[in-house]
């Protein structure tokens, strides 16, 4: 049976890369009070940006429901496709958990689920994508995409420590004190969870320290994939974008804007980069 790719938004594709590979998205919802938006479809980037600054609390995320799911996956397997779906992490969202569920619901139903550990989900989306085009099977896909996500490593630096503590991740004596400090903490999303691993004051600080990060992962490696990602943070990732380029040898590199669900835990500001190894020779490599 042929393959289609389901993903949900945190991937943050472009409609053109939607429609060329024939990708299904499940939005995620950010919620203002009592008015609830579905990502990349109800709400933009600059107006979750402008809601954001004229608000007086910050917003929450909710993850689609099982029947978000089971509706797409009914759609699919109804006109002859298996499917494989690709989501961010269980360690910081529920979407899998509401993916499996459908899946539960749908036996007999040629469907696999494959939880993202990184939060650079869409560097697991096109090559599940080509592959599905070129004719590979729901097997071979999924296994290939086990493997690559394994690979891939993403390092950040957020501007503000707000966000950290309204997720619960630091307490508020802590993040006060950051603040006064102007502690801006580099973050390594390590097998979907988060990791402080420096605390700096400054964003060419970040930027070196995101070099060192990526050196010792990429000893060998003969052709590096890169996506540096912000949030209303442009200028610094084309900078992190050109020194990347400078420093290993990039099979290809994009900068691309995370949106409202993710924003709403990490704050804008921030940049970073997921990375791989694309090409034989490095230590990562399948």
């Amino acid at each position: 049976m042929p393959v289609k790719v389901v993903t949900d938004s945190t991937a943050y594709l472009t409609p053109e890369e939607i429609h060329r590979y024939d990708i299904h998205v499940i939005p995620l919802r950010v919620i203002f009070g009592t008015n609830v938006y579905a990502e990349g479809i109800d709400i933009t980037n600059q107006e979750f940006f402008r809601k954001l600054a004229s608000g007086r609390s910050l917003p929450t995320t909710s993850q689609p429901s099982v029947a978000d799911f089971t509706r797409e996956y009914r759609r699919l397997t109804e006109a002859g496709y298996s499917v494989l779906a690709i989501h961010i992490s269980s360690k910081l969202s529920g979407t899998v958990g509401s993916a499996l569920a459908a899946r539960q619901e749908m036996a007999g139903a040629d469907i696999e689920v494959v939880d993202a550990r990184t939060i650079a989900l869409r560097m697991l989306i096109k090559p599940a994508a080509e592959m599905a085009a070129a004719g590979a099977s729901l097997a071979e896909i999924k296994d290939t995409i086990e493997q690559l996500n394994s690979r891939v490593n993403t390092v950040g630096m957020l501007d503000t420590l707000d966000f950290l503590r309204k997720g619960g991740r630091i307490g508020r004596a802590e993040a006060l004190l950051g603040t006064l400090l102007r502690i801006k903490p580099l973050l390594d999303f390590r097998g979907g969870e988060v990791e402080v691993v420096a605390k700096l004051r400054t964003s060419a600080q970040a930027m070196n320290n995101i070099l060192g990060f990526m050196r010792p992962r990429l000893g060998g490696c003969r052709g590096v994939c890169v996506v540096v990602a912000h949030i209303g943070a442009l200028a610094a990732a084309r900078e992190l974008k050109r020194r990347i380029e400078a420093a290993f040898p990039c099979l290809e590199s994009i900068i691309i804007e995370l949106g409202p669900v993710l924003a709403s835990h990490i704050g804008p500001g921030f940049f970073g980069v997921g990375f791989h190894c694309g090409q034989p020779g490095g230590p990562h490599t399948v």
